[in-house]
């Protein structure tokens, strides 16, 4: 597998580093986890919980090993000392300076593995007024200009449904270890990475902030319009609405040839984009006019006849149910020790010769200690000691 050979230590919890090591985990990297004994990560007690088990929990945490350690304790503190020269990255997501007040900041990871790769993914920063602030989604969504960009004009701010800022600042740190474990391959020096929710959602604002960079001028709400393209959205078809995205002029040609509503290239209220932009509402009804004459499955094999990009807007239900869906294996069945099939999402990366594997379910809480302490040479009864304290 791709990262076949690599071994990560997982300090994280939560969402946003659990899911950036998962996306390393299932491309073959060994992630050991580190879980604090008779807690463990705190999303095993959240969301649904079927037979024990959280399923939100085992959808990040699979191809992972779990091992309990309490880094407050001096004997969980040099344990970890041991094993973090076995391994290639470090990942955590503490406030900043927490690794340093721990005893595993930069230099001293350096000391232990002058090669190390440290990732830590945080709120807001590694420097800055905001440093030491506690942050979750809903507040990097909001600090970072996101949320004013979503909902309708006359709506308040919107967040977006999923953990967004969480699972992007994943991916980041994820895209930024990769990097980091290429350059390490031609250059033998490791790296400190820092990923932020805020910042992570800031690179995401695209057109949006490249129009107000030029301008000056505050974006305004445009719910499922797009914000420099019309005609685009949700449009009224006989049955329901079809999503329809004919995002420049060439598309634009396509989609009245598909409606057959060739004639409205010679209105002089939508002849340019800019045109049809200060006109939205108008050229809308026109098309609905004619859309609602027929079914939305009709639109969705027309429009694609002509190479229009459209689609219906799906439940959950739906989405996994879809052929299309089905065909990508994004929803796999998981078995667990205690017989359950866990169904969870698939991986959204192809590789064609190494493929992504779930090749582990997630961890009982630390249920990889003794093992992971055998392999760093502890003899049994130091292990067993260990157990009994509470230290692992």
């Amino acid at each position: 597998m791709p990262l076949s050979g690599i071994r990560i230590l997982d300090l994280t919890r939560i969402i946003s580093g659990p899911y950036c090591t998962s996306i390393l985990a299932d491309m073959g990297a060994e992630v050991i986890k580190i879980e604090t004994p008779g807690e463990g990560d705190p999303v095993r007690r959240q969301g649904v919980i079927k037979n024990g088990l959280s399923w939100y929990f085992a959808n990040y945490n699979r191809n992972k090993r779990s091992v309990a350690l309490d880094l407050y304790s001096q004997e969980g503190k040099d344990i970890l000392r041991q094993l973090i020269p076995t391994c290639d990255v470090v990942i955590e997501n503490y406030r900043p300076g927490i690794m340093e007040k721990m005893g595993f900041g930069d230099d001293a990871l350096k000391a232990l593995r002058p090669d190390i790769i440290h990732c830590s993914i945080n709120g807001f920063g590694t420097s800055g007024p905001y440093r030491d602030r506690p942050a979750f989604d809903f507040i990097a969504q909001a600090m970072s200009g996101f949320m004013s960009l979503n909902g309708g004009e006359n709506d308040p701010p919107m967040r977006a449904g999923p953990p967004i800022s969480d699972l992007v600042a994943g991916m980041n740190g994820a895209l930024g270890v990769l990097a980091a474990l290429l350059r390490r391959e031609r250059t033998g020096r490791g790296d400190s990475i820092s990923v932020s929710l805020m910042s992570s959602m800031i690179g995401l604002l695209s057109f949006q902030a490249a129009n107000y960079f030029a301008s000056g001028e505050l974006p305004p709400r445009t719910g499922n319009d797009h914000g420099i393209v019309a005609p685009y959205g949700l449009f009224e078809t006989a049955d329901g609405q079809v999503a329809i995205a004919p995002s420049n002029d060439a598309m634009y040609d396509k989609f009245l040839d598909a409606l057959a509503l060739q004639s409205l290239r010679s209105h002089p209220d939508f002849q340019a984009n800019a045109d049809r932009m200060l006109n939205r509402a108008s050229i809308k009804a026109v098309i609905e006019a004619r859309t609602r004459q027929e079914s939305s499955r009709y639109w969705i094999e027309r429009l694609n006849q002509y190479g229009v990009p459209c689609g219906q807007v799906l439940n959950l239900r739906e989405v996994f149910d879809d052929p299309q869906v089905a065909d990508q294996d994004m929803a796999i069945d998981v078995p667990h020790p205690d017989g359950q099939q866990v169904r969870m999402l698939g991986f959204p990366i192809k590789f064609a010769e190494s493929p992504c594997q779930a090749r582990t379910p997630a961890p009982s809480l630390g249920g990889d200690t003794e093992a992971v302490l055998r392999e760093l040479g502890l003899p049994e009864d130091r292990i067993q000691e260990l157990l009994a304290k509470g230290a692992a």
